[in-house]
């Protein structure tokens, strides 16, 4: 994190940590497909991040921190944004599940709930399920 992100409002830091958090499951597999990239250029759009920022994360994403939202919705908005990029490029692979475990638990999921989580966040993905149909389903599935 480079020191020009201290003087950033606590929503654009949270949109930043998010967006690494998104680049870290893109280069799971040290590559970030086309599909992979639109989605990252549209969040790096809805996100308001430059350009110079965006190559930056891209470099290095593991400079960011998971940033934990306080809002339960959020949390669900979160995942749904890095299934989402889990999906994009066709396929998923165990290493990926395996960093979206760790990134869901960052996100402020349980211990106990976390497989059920990203179970439940797959199978909504692989029906294509829209962002409110997503978050009913991770709220049945995560026992809170």
């Amino acid at each position: 994190m480079s020191i020009s992100d201290y003087n950033l409002s606590g929503e654009q830091k949270r949109n930043l940590f998010h967006f690494a958090s998104v680049v870290k499951l893109a280069l799971e597999d040290n590559i970030i497909t086309i599909e992979e990239e639109k989605l990252l250029k549209r969040l790096a759009k809805r996100f308001h991040i430059s350009d110079e920022k965006y190559k930056q994360i891209i470099e290095n994403p593991e400079e960011y921190p998971i940033d934990t939202p306080h809002s339960y919705d959020e949390r669900i908005e979160r995942l749904y944004d890095l299934i989402k990029m889990v999906f994009a490029d066709g396929s998923v692979s165990s290493h990926e599940l395996h960093v979206l475990k760790k990134i869901s638990l960052g996100l402020g999921f349980s211990l106990q709930n976390v497989d059920n989580v990203v179970s439940e966040a797959v199978k909504s993905l692989e029906n294509d399920l829209d962002l409110e149909d997503f978050s009913k389903a991770i709220k049945r599935s995560n026992k809170i």
